[in-house]
């Protein structure tokens, strides 16, 4: 795969490193290092350990715990809800998992529903999980939240992200989980610090 991204962005890739281009003092930052993982530890030094866990989603995936001297962080990735995310947090420090709000996943239609069911976690799901595994923050993200004015589908028009009718609010997730949950948790936000 890796390969097919590298040659798709070739002609970019070239412009930008040549002389006159805005990376030509970083000729070999395209280069990819990649490898394979499976569950168990991936990284290891004196202060940070990381081990992958097997998540649910449409294809292998893997969550990832963050040991290190003064904290555990848990980040599941888009799942549905997994013992192995629980056995992987129990009682970490911060579990940083995805949930859709209910009220936004009830306006869906059926076929993203049953998509939806499969490979992502419910705000009424994560509480389930949430109060198992006892994280002592909760962070709530990838959760289809959008401040963008509700833009109805028109004619043949896709459901997509950007169409703001399948979007939710943090208000509304954050009232669905605090119904349920007495956990510490908050709606994560792009660059919020914890």
């Amino acid at each position: 795969m890796t390969e097919h991204i590298l040659e798709a962005y070739r002609v970019d890739i070239d412009t930008r490193t040549a002389p006159g281009g805005d990376q030509r003092a970083n000729p070999d930052g395209w280069k990819v290092s990649a490898h394979e993982i499976k569950a168990g530890v991936v990284y290891r030094d004196e202060k940070t350990k990381v081990t992958a866990f097997p998540t649910q989603h449409a294809m292998e995936s893997y969550g990832y715990r963050f040991d290190t001297p003064d904290r555990s962080i848990v980040i599941s990735g888009d799942t549905s809800p997994t013992e192995e995310t629980i056995k992987a947090c129990a009682g970490c420090d911060i579990l940083v998992h995805e949930a859709r709000a209910m009220e936004m996943f009830a306006k869906l239609p059926e076929d993203r529903r049953s998509f939806g069911a499969k490979n992502h976690t419910t705000s009424e799901q994560l509480v389930a999980l949430a109060v198992k595994a006892k994280p002592r923050l909760l962070i709530v993200y990838h959760a289809w939240i959008s401040s963008w004015p509700s833009v109805p589908p028109s004619g043949s028009q896709p459901v997509v992200l950007t169409t703001g009718e399948f979007h939710s609010s943090a208000e509304a997730l954050q009232k669905e989980i605090g119904a349920r949950y007495s956990g510490r948790f908050v709606i994560g936000q792009d660059l919020d610090v914890y």
